[in-house]
Parts: C-alpha cells; sequence; structure tokens
C-alpha cells in the first residue's frame, strides 16, 4: 500500500469520513456531508445508518464518492482502525481511496487509520488458478499531517508483519512442514538484521528438547526448534517470545475427529504471531534485545508416534506422562520456555492455540491471559490494548495443580477433568519458566477466525504480532 499526503482528495477518488452516533460528522466530515446532503439522508435511511462502529453508507453524487463509516459516541485508535477497515471493505473494488479519518481527536489516530486500511487489503490468493489481479491500494491522507512519512513507514512494517503470519497460517499444512517453515523464515528475515537459527534433530537430542522430539515422533517429516535473535548495543530491556508452532495436528494417536482437524493448519499460530513480530521489531529498531522462540513439529500418529502412557523428560529434567497425544503444544512449549528461561529474561511471554477450553469461554475474538504474576499481566494486557487486540485475565489457581499429577511422572499432560482444562495447561507450562517473569496467551480464538469482520479476514488473522510490538516498545521505555 502507498501512502500519499495530499491537501485535498484527487479527483474520482473515493473519500472515507467518519460519523458519531445519530449521524454526527466525526472531524474532517462537515464540509464533505454538506456537499451530498441533498441525498445522504435517503441513502442513510435506505441501509439504516446511524453512525454506529460497524456501519457505513457509501453516497455518489455526479461529483464524488463520500464513504460515510460508523464510529459510535465514543471512538479510540482501535475503533478508528477497525472503522478504517469498514471503509475499506465497503469500496473494495477502488484502487485509491482519500481520508480524514486521522484528524479524530485520539492518541495514535494516524497510525491506526493507515493499519486498518492496509490490513484490510489483505487476500490470501496463493492457491487459486485465477487470482484476482489487483493494484496495490493508494492511501490518500487528507490535511499533509505532519511526521506522516515516518508513522507511514512504520505502520508498513506492521502491516506487513501481520500479513506474513496470516500467510503462515492460511498456508496448506503439506507445504509448511517444520523444516519449510525455518527455510521460509530464514528467507523472510534475510533483508533484517535478524540473527536465525534452525535446530535439527540432532541437535535437539543434544540439546535434551524431549518434549519436540516426542511430539515429532508421528510424522516422517521432522521437528525443528527456529531462533530468531534482536540484538542492540545498550538494550533497555530483554524479552523472550515463544510460539507455538504444530504445523498440523491430528492429535496423534489420540486422533481427532476429521471434523476437527479441518483447521489445524492453524495450530501454528502462535510461531506465525512470533516471526512476524520479529521481523518487523527488527524493522522498527527496537532498542530490547528479543529472542523468538518457535518450536515446530507435526503432530501425526504414523508408526513411531509416541503414545499415551509414554513419559518425556523435558529440558529442565522434568518429566512428563502423556496421556493425550492430542496435548502437544504444552509438550513443545515446555522445552522452548525452559531454553528461554534459561538467559533469565526480564519476560517471556509465548502465545499458542493451546486449549479448545479457552475458545468456549472467551469466543473467537478475545485471548485468554495468564502469568505468574500481576506486573507480567498489567504488562501484555497494556500492551495489548494499545495494538488493538483483546485480551482477558485469567485465573492460575494453585490448588488446581490436581488436575495434572501423575502417579510415575512429575506431571501428566492433560487435565483429569474437562473442567478447569485451560488452568490445567498453563500450571504445566509454569513449571518450564523457573523464577523469570512469564505471560501466556491462549490465542485459539483469535487467531484463526470463521467470519470476516472490518480489517480481519476469514481464516489467519495475525493475532498477536501487534501485541509483540506494543510489549516490546513499552519495554523500551
Amino acid at each position: 500500500m502507498e501512502v500519499r499526503a495530499k491537501k485535498s482528495p484527487s479527483a474520482g477518488v473515493p473519500i472515507v469520513v467518519g460519523m458519531m452516533g445519530e449521524r454526527r460528522p466525526a472531524a474532517g466530515a462537515d464540509e464533505l456531508l454538506e456537499a451530498v446532503e441533498d441525498v445522504a439522508d435517503a441513502v442513510f435511511d435506505g441501509v439504516g445508518f446511524e453512525g454506529k462502529p460497524g456501519q457505513s453508507a457509501v453516497v455518489t453524487t455526479s461529483s464524488r464518492t463520500v464513504v460515510f463509516v460508523g464510529l459510535g459516541d465514543e471512538v479510540d485508535a482501535e475503533g478508528l482502525r477497525a472503522a478504517a477497515g469498514t471503509a475499506r471493505k465497503a469500496v473494495d473494488k477502488a484502487e485509491a481511496v482519500a481520508t480524514t479519518l486521522h484528524e479524530v481527536d485520539v492518541d495514535g489516530a494516524l497510525s491506526a487509520v493507515i493499519e486498518g486500511f492496509g490490513l484490510a487489503d489483505y487476500r490470501y490468493q496463493s492457491y487459486l488458478s485465477d487470482p484476482e489481479d489487483r493494484a496495490p491500494l493508494t492511501l490518500e491522507i487528507v490535511g499533509a499531517p505532519k511526521g506522516l512519512k515516518a508513522v507511514a513507514a512504520d505502520s508498513a512494517s506492521i502491516i506487513d508483519a501481520v500479513a506474513l503470519a496470516r500467510d503462515l497460517v492460511n498456508t496448506p499444512p503439506r507445504d509448511k512442514a517444520p523444516l519449510d517453515l525455518a527455510q521460509r523464515t530464514t528467507e523472510a528475515a534475510s533483508n533484517t538484521s535478524l540473527k536465525v537459527e534452525v535446530w535439527k534433530t540432532e541437535r535437539l537430542r543434544k540439546e535434551k528438547m524431549g518434549g519436540m522430539l516426542g511430539v515429532g515422533l508421528g510424522s516422517q517429516r521432522p521437528p525443528c526448534l527456529l531462533t530468531l535473535t534482536h540484538s542492540v548495543r545498550k538494550p533497555k530491556a530483554t524479552l523472550a517470545i515463544v510460539g507455538k508452532g504444530i504445523t498440523f495436528d491430528s492429535g496423534g494417536l489420540s486422533i481427532k475427529p476429521s471434523n476437527m482437524m479441518e483447521t489445524m493448519k492453524a495450530d501454528m499460530a502462535g510461531a506465525a504471531a512470533v516471526i512476524g513480530a520479529m521481523i518487523a521489531i527488527a524493522k522498527l529498531g527496537i532498542p530490547v534485545q528479543v529472542t523468538g522462540y518457535a518450536a515446530l513439529a507435526e503432530n501425526l500418529p504414523g508408526g513411531g508416534a509416541q503414545r499415551p502412557g509414554d513419559v518425556l523428560t523435558a529440558r529442565n529434567g522434568k518429566t512428563i506422562e502423556v496421556i493425550n497425544t492430542d496435548a502437544e503444544g504444552r509438550l513443545v512449549l515446555a522445552d522452548a520456555l525452559s531454553l528461554a528461561a534459561e538467559s533469565e529474561p526480564d519476560l517471556i511471554l509465548d502465545l499458542a492455540t493451546l486449549t479448545g477450553a479457552c475458545k468456549v469461554a472467551l469466543g473467537e475474538k478475545i485471548a485468554g491471559l495468564w502469568s505468574n504474576g500481576k506486573a507480567p499481566t498489567d504488562m501484555v494486557s497494556s500492551a495489548a490494548t494499545a495494538a488493538g487486540e483483546r485480551v482477558w485475565p485469567m485465573p492460575q489457581p494453585a490448588d488446581y495443580w490436581s488436575l495434572i499429577e501423575s502417579d510415575i511422572a512429575d506431571m501428566r499432560n492433560s487435565s483429569s477433568s474437562r473442567y478447569g482444562s485451560a488452568m490445567a495447561a498453563t500450571l504445566l507450562l509454569e513449571q518450564f519458566v523457573g523464577d523469570v517473569p512469564w505471560a501466556h496467551l491462549d490465542i485459539a480464538g483469535p487467531a484463526f477466525v470463521s467470519k470476516a469482520e472490518h480489517y480481519i479476514p476469514k481464516g489467519g488473522t495475525g493475532f498477536g504480532v501487534r501485541t509483540i510490538v506494543e510489549l516490546a516498545r513499552a519495554m523500551s521505555s
């Protein structure tokens, strides 16, 4: 997407303006509403437009097209981001769009508007025999605000990173074996300062990554650990981010029903978010030392697959009895979290499509947030709010440990009860971070959605990329 500063919109280009509740014009909308007022009310009445969030109305006259988008009675940066996405969908065939949405008096309005248009312009067409021929969108920012060039460049890094994460999630599992995904990431990071390292099978054995090796036993395509390091001189802080990267999850020998496998190409969405965010952090030059870990494996029921009843030893020496081979994400995370904790960063954040229970509790739009302290919860919650990604703090009750007690190992990988199973999973993860401040985001709901909305596409969403970047920015200050 190309972003241009314009004192006035180019001729023939649709103009996007905001409307508050009860059809009250937002900043930058008065003159345009007045210019089309002869036909606007009839259009508004015809489509039921009241200025509510998610609403849009396209008013066309002989001289111009104005797209009105609802902002509601109160609006924040995320509301502007969503409104920009709604507007883009309303004129999705237009090759250029002008807007005054950035004039709304909200912190971060300019970047939110640019992101909303850019994220909404995403299409995944890699496997279409006749893909739609789309020219890159030209976005005209009316009024030529100061600092536009820098804001647009930063926003482009975010948009590209989210698009990469979406692409990785949407890629069919046949074409993203763990080593394939590592190679694709290496190529994507080649024009950045990131240091990329791939631990293959022999290195995993040497490094005692028993969880990753155990999960990968059932596939002919071996697991690997991908690390990406963003190094800076005199870093303001150190951050580790860990992503679950199950490139396809059949459930292993505890095999899933076929309809539950249909979206399991998305079980590596946590790793995709880590990959996208690391590339964005490097491009933005955030002065924080950040290491990303993507634990990549394919969970299949091949002849060598791990069995219910097996015991695995994770990197930190703790043992896990495998009760359910479909609870595999926590096994690969156990190794990656143990490794991340060894460098004692200021914070570890992991992201995983970990439990269906979290999705049942919070739906497709909100991620569950667990941590081992108030400070990590507050840091991640604030970053997610700033990024416009919704998370909800969840309890971490110590007495739920009984759900994963094992008779023969340090713990079992699956809860003894269907009730509280999301808490049981996070209690297991906590055993692998030691005393390091840690937070966990269960992104099972928002990482892959069944219905498109404003700037969010159907399928892979790239959820978590923006939160990670905002977290790194916050830690830099």
